[in-house]
């Protein structure tokens, strides 16, 4: 696999995996607020990061989009 491809998905996995850290101190009885903000906050962090890795990606030409040809 390409190391640009595995990089977004660990990405994308740790997104997922604070998501659900979040979702579990949330419906925890007695749970504790600031590990639940924490979460939320590594995800967004995760996610703005994410989001400008590909950005810049695509600006140096290293990922391209798909791209549909319709027929003639």
């Amino acid at each position: 696999m390409d190391p640009i491809k595995l990089l977004i998905v660990v990405i994308f996995g740790a997104i997922v995996w604070s998501f659900g850290s979040a979702a579990y101190y949330l419906t925890r009885k007695g749970g504790d607020s600031r590990k639940f903000a924490r979460a939320l906050t590594w995800r967004i962090a995760l996610s703005v990061g994410l989001f400008i890795l590909l950005y810049v990606l695509y600006r140096n030409g290293l990922i391209k989009p798909y791209q549909v040809y319709a027929p003639k």
